[in-house]
């Protein structure tokens, strides 16, 4: 597109130079920065995008846009070469409002359904995609653990659940070129704040539960739930497009009066009681669920084949989903009794072992405590947990989910999550220390293996019949990333392996 169309695209903006200059990519990093590229100087975290301006237009950038507020850092780099540009009051929203109308707006050509929450998003995500298309919808997803249309990969978004905006309306772009009636975009807090969700033109957003977390970026527990909140304020937002907007929220946690305030869009509440949608004469069957389900389009039987009240919970918003998607009751039934889970969440490894192993993505304290809580409700064996705590994120959660092992789990392997930039050997420590002051002893009733295919393997081979061992916090990820390295390790199949290899034994 032409740069003088991007001016009622950027509200507030304004373009110095060519206004015929051609337009067909959006990037944020200056090294994939080339010709038809528009290079977006978004200040970051770390660094700011605009000290790599020359280094974009060199690389030959069509054009750039840049903000009004760091007018100091670009005005004499840009002036000097002739590129045009684009002055936008904040660059991060230019960002996404140019990525879609780059890539031709490709959520108005779908119905969007946004779904948010700190704990169990990527299964409610997956869910209500597989209900979709177990109904004959073809849809696509874009979640922590799999972006994809139908069966058929797209990208990976990284170390990102919400990719960039970029990315994000390309993949839009690829769903919506595929013929696809919906896609569910699973939406971070960072993402929401970060407005990489901008110009998604929402239809149907939910949200599971909401705790603490993030805290290290958010800065307070009430900007964390405001951020979770934009989803539900940009369905008033977005473009009308023959759905009705609804935000489907959960009528039993602290957020939902809040949520409720802010969305200013048709509301469906989902709980226990005095909901649209509730749960009665739950029953628990091995690693199943059974309950009665009343909505307004009427009462059913669910059969979710997940154990937990978080997965029943779960299949109450996606039902909320679906019916607002135009979905009959039977049909989103018979989509929950066939559903076979998300990638790396509550899901079992079984190579004919005697023991149970489980792999699941928590990797906070109270998403620990909930896993380790269900999985003893069902155990008459030990609970054997290996995890670790992730890098660059609030330190206090470490010790606390050190904590929850000691009263919760049996026994406990320390291990590596992802480092990152951090020590590994100090993050290691500080969950050690969590299980001492709860009164474990090291070597008796925990260990501290850093490498985590050894500590799975020790935890493998420690086990007897009727134990349980939990893999927690890295589910469907393949590598560790450490300071200066990384190395690969899929849980399930590193499990898979040792499995094989006992049995063998």
């Amino acid at each position: 597109m032409r740069l003088a169309d991007l001016l009622s695209e950027v509200p507030g903006s304004t373009i110095e130079g060519r206004l015929d200059a051609e337009v067909t990519s959006t990037v944020y990093d200056s090294r994939a920065a080339g010709p038809g590229a528009m290079f977006v100087a978004v200040p970051g975290l770390k660094t700011d995008g605009h000290d790599y301006l020359a280094q974009a237009i060199s690389q030959g950038a069509a054009a750039v846009a840049v903000e009004a507020d760091r007018e100091a850092k670009w005005r004499d780099v840009v002036a000097q070469t002739g590129v045009p540009y684009l002055v936008a009051p904040d660059a991060r929203r230019a960002l996404a409002q140019i990525a879609a109308a780059v890539c031709g707006h490709p959520a108005r050509r779908l119905g969007v359904i946004g779904v948010t929450g700190t704990d169990g998003k990527t299964s409610l995500a997956h869910l209500i995609d597989h209900i979709l298309r177990s109904a004959g919808h073809h849809a696509g997803l874009i979640s922590t653990a799999e972006c994809r249309i139908g069966d058929r990969p797209l990208a990976e978004t990284g170390r990102f659940t919400t990719p960039e905006a970029p990315e994000l309306q390309e993949m839009l772009r690829d769903i919506a070129d595929a013929g696809c009636r919906w896609a569910v975009v699973e939406a971070t807090s960072h993402g929401l704040s970060l407005h990489r969700l901008d110009s998604c033109d929402f239809d149907i957003g939910a949200v599971t539960c909401v705790g603490a977390d993030h805290l290290d970026f958010h800065g307070t527990p009430e900007a964390y739930v405001a951020a979770k909140g934009r989803l539900f304020e940009m369905l008033g937002e977005s473009v009308q497009k023959g759905v009705e907007k609804t935000a489907v929220l959960n009528a039993d946690d602290p957020s939902y009066a809040y949520f409720k305030a802010v969305s200013k869009v048709n509301t469906v509440a989902y709980g226990h009681s005095k909901a649209d949608v509730t749960a009665s004469d739950i029953r628990e069957e091995d690693w199943t669920s059974r309950f009665i389900i009343d909505t307004p389009a009427g009462r059913g039987e669910i059969t979710v084949p997940k154990p937990g009240l978080f997965n029943v919970y779960n299949a109450l918003a996606a039902t909320g989903v679906c019916l607002a998607a135009g979905l009959e009751l039977e049909r989103i039934a018979a989509g929950i009794a066939s559903w076979g889970g998300a990638p790396g969440r509550m899901e079992f490894i079984d190579e004919g072992q005697p023991f149970t192993v489980v792999v699941d993505f928590a990797h906070a304290p109270d998403a620990l405590r909930r896993v380790l809580e269900l999985l003893r409700s069902r155990s008459h064996g030990r609970i054997i947990a290996v995890f670790g705590s992730i890098g660059e994120r609030e330190r206090d959660r470490r010790a606390a989910m050190g904590r929850v092992a000691a009263e919760a789990a049996d026994f406990t392997i320390v291990t590596d999550d992802n480092p990152y930039t951090e020590d590994r050997q100090t993050i290691l420590s500080e969950i050690a220390a969590g299980l001492s002051d709860a009164g474990k002893r090291e070597g008796h009733d925990y260990v501290v293996i850093p490498d985590r295919r050894e500590a799975i393997a020790y935890a493998m081979g420690m086990a007897v019949d009727e134990d349980v061992v939990l893999l927690a916090g890295k589910g469907h990820e393949r590598e560790v990333h450490l300071a200066d390295s990384a190395y690969e390790c899929d849980d399930r199949e590193v499990a898979r392996r040792c499995l094989r290899e006992i049995l063998r034994a």
